[in-house]
């Protein structure tokens, strides 16, 4: 049964109940899928912003009693209202469910309800009641006949979930209200402790995460979004500044293995770190004579210190994880060996080659022709690329090309353009990247694409463009450049860099037989599970996804980590109850951008102190500085704690 006979989702009723099927009345506002799993239709859900039932033979009152014992378990116990006032109201569904109900229960239910959610700090106890009101309201009927007519309601079969705006939306889920929570309360530790039962690599991912959780962050609806990534860089930095080792807690599994990782970038050390807390042996294999891999040489040191990146990959070392560097798989070592000497091997690489531009002459060699990730590697190493040349241009429009001509000051070019083929709205990089480079007085041209590379005795002089109009939209829902005829013209450089997109080698592959890949040149695996169709093979990264975010790389080394451990122990791969609830969320969305948030006091957003642009971009030291501690603390005290409980009757 697909239709939904009563919703309140959202303060929106929807109510078909007595109605014929066919003349039931669409719910538009929620989109609650038919199954949690694959054998588990759904009934009805029950959660922060109201009731969506499906079945009539779901129990409306056992389905509030199942989710109000949630709400009271997920509470935190820091306000009395929230932790003595929902376990009240647990015990009263519990007892009319018993059959025991009293004649006064309803009023009291519907007295606490409005006080637990009118006198709460955080969003359990202000949303935990408002489907208790719901109920109580449309299904008073039920709710009396329980009372007056007494008799035991058996109990249903319940999925309940604590999640939150900023939680549902980082792709590792982690706990950021507790974390942020932690460093109000000073206490920094604890919240490195919250992030690491993730994530091992926080000062890298406070640095560069591109920030979902604060795209979601309900405070924004208020007046700016928490300052949630560079909260993540503080704490770290404050482990940093005291000097103090983390230790981390290894509880071996009951059957121990040996796992080979082909990279040593941020899905590999990730996979090695949950890997290493299961006690299992870990040994990464890296091309590079340094971890990080795309962290490391495709992020400058002005947004990572390469001393940062190191500092926390040795800390898993620490842990018995071993990195072979200088050690290329498919020629020190072969893929094939590896899965024969290995329980399991995770493939971590990155998107470390160029794509192409196909424009004339970018095939033929010319001097001062470099691709955005050979010119960022050199940076990054040190080098100046192309030292004869000082007139660069850029073209593409994500994070890439923004690193390339922010770094092109930085190795003592003058004269730095960047070009992109539709308008400043349109580009993929992170705007506040975008704002630093125009402050660093980079030029910006759009609506241009390159068509014709110029060269003269080999070497670069110059680069033939035209410009562009926008169209419709394409599949990426951006409105299409279009040329624009006659249009040509000509930018004098000695320098052109492409950064349009990167894609993976996977001539490491060759010699391992059926592997499945794309035509984008990456993996096919399991996008839970991460397994490959060679049982023993499991991958995540770019080499899964393409060119990504270091933080689902991230994540999709711990998803890896968990089946790996599974196989070796003998364990069927399966999803587990947070994959169901991902699935359930991706229809019911925790984060609604159009909700009011009811809020007494404004409070500004605390900023980051920069460099100043004029002494920066010739630097490549950190650009950002950091929070104070006092910042820190005042930032995290704008954090609303927006958890929130989902349960689902199946």
């Amino acid at each position: 049964m697909t239709e939904i006979y009563f919703s309140s989702w959202g303060d929106q009723i929807v109510d078909n109940r007595g109605k014929n099927m066919k003349a039931f009345a669409p719910v538009n506002n929620v989109a609650l899928p038919e199954y949690f799993k694959q054998n588990e239709g759904i009934k009805g859900l029950v959660g922060w912003y109201g009731i969506v039932l499906r079945d009539p033979d779901a129990d409306i009152i056992d389905l509030c009693r199942a989710y109000m014992e949630a709400v009271h378990d997920n509470s935190c116990g820091k306000c009395i209202p929230c932790r003595i006032g929902t376990r009240i109201m647990a015990d009263i569904l519990a007892r009319i469910c018993n059959g025991e109900g009293r004649s006064d229960d309803l009023n009291r239910l519907q007295e606490l309800a409005g006080f637990v959610s009118s006198s709460s700090k955080c969003l359990i106890g202000q949303a935990g009641p408002v489907p208790i009101r719901h109920a109580l309201q449309y299904f008073h009927d039920d709710f009396q006949k329980a009372v007056t007519q007494p008799s035991q309601i058996a109990a249903g079969t319940y999925h309940s979930k604590l999640t939150a705006p900023c939680m549902d939306a980082c792709p590792i889920h982690l706990d950021i209200p507790t974390y942020v929570g932690h460093i109000r309360e000073g206490r920094f530790s604890d919240s490195l402790d919250v992030i690491r039962g993730r994530l091992p690599i926080p000062g890298i991912v406070g640095r560069v995460c591109f920030r979902p959780c604060e795209k979601h962050c309900r405070r924004a609806n208020l007046d700016e979004p928490i300052s949630i990534k560079y909260l993540k860089r503080f704490v770290a930095d404050v482990e940093l500044s005291v000097g103090k080792t983390p230790s981390f807690e290894i509880t071996p599994s009951d059957k121990i293995g040996t796992v080979a990782i082909v990279g040593a970038g941020p899905a590999g050390v990730t996979c090695a770190f949950h890997l290493a807390k299961k006690g299992h042996q870990v040994t990464i294999f890296e091309h590079l004579d340094a971890p990080g891999g795309m962290s490391y040489v495709g992020i400058p040191d002005y947004r990572l210190p390469a001393a940062n990146l190191r500092g926390e990959v040795e800390q898993i070392q620490k842990m018995g994880v071993v990195i072979k560097y200088n050690t290329t798989v498919g020629k020190d070592v072969t893929l094939s060996e590896l899965e024969e000497k290995n329980d399991a091997v995770f493939i971590g690489i990155g998107a470390h080659k160029g794509t192409s531009m196909w424009v004339e002459g970018e095939d033929e060699g010319y001097k001062g022709f470099i691709s955005g990730v050979e010119f960022l590697l050199d940076t990054n190493q040190g080098r100046i690329p192309y030292p004869e040349g000082n007139k660069i241009v850029v073209v593409g429009g994500g994070n890439v090309a923004i690193d390339c001509v922010r770094c092109a000051f930085r190795v003592e070019k003058t004269d730095v353009t960047l070009l992109y083929r539709r308008t400043k709205k349109e580009m993929p990089a992170d705007p506040v990247e975008i704002l630093d480079a125009e402050e660093e007085h980079v030029k910006f041209e759009y609506l241009v694409a390159p068509k014709r590379i110029i060269a003269e005795n080999h070497k670069v002089v110059g680069l033939e463009c035209l410009r562009m109009e926008l169209g419709e939209p394409d599949a990426s829902g951006r409105r299409r450049p279009i040329p624009i005829e006659g249009s040509e013209y000509v930018i004098d450089c000695d320098i052109i860099i492409p950064a349009i997109g990167q894609t993976m080698d996977l001539s490491l592959l060759e010699g391992t037989d059926g592997i499945e890949t794309t035509r984008w040149n990456t993996i096919v695996v399991d996008e839970v599970t991460k397994q490959s169709n060679r049982p023993k093979i499991f991958s995540a990264g770019d080499c899964e996804t393409g060119p990504g975010a270091l933080i689902t790389a991230c994540a999709g080394g711990r998803k890896a980590a968990i089946s790996i451990d599974r196989i070796i122990n003998g364990l069927p791969l399966e999803l587990s109850e947070e994959d169901y609830f991902d699935q359930l969320f991706d229809s019911v969305k925790v984060y609604d951008p159009d909700e009011k948030v009811e809020v007494t006091t404004c409070q500004a957003r605390h900023q980051l102190e920069m460099l100043p642009p004029d002494t920066r971009k010739f630097t490549f030291d950190e650009v950002e500085q950091g929070f104070a501690t006092s910042a820190a603390i005042s930032e995290a005290e704008r954090c609303l704690r927006c958890y929130c409980v989902a349960t689902v009757a199946v």
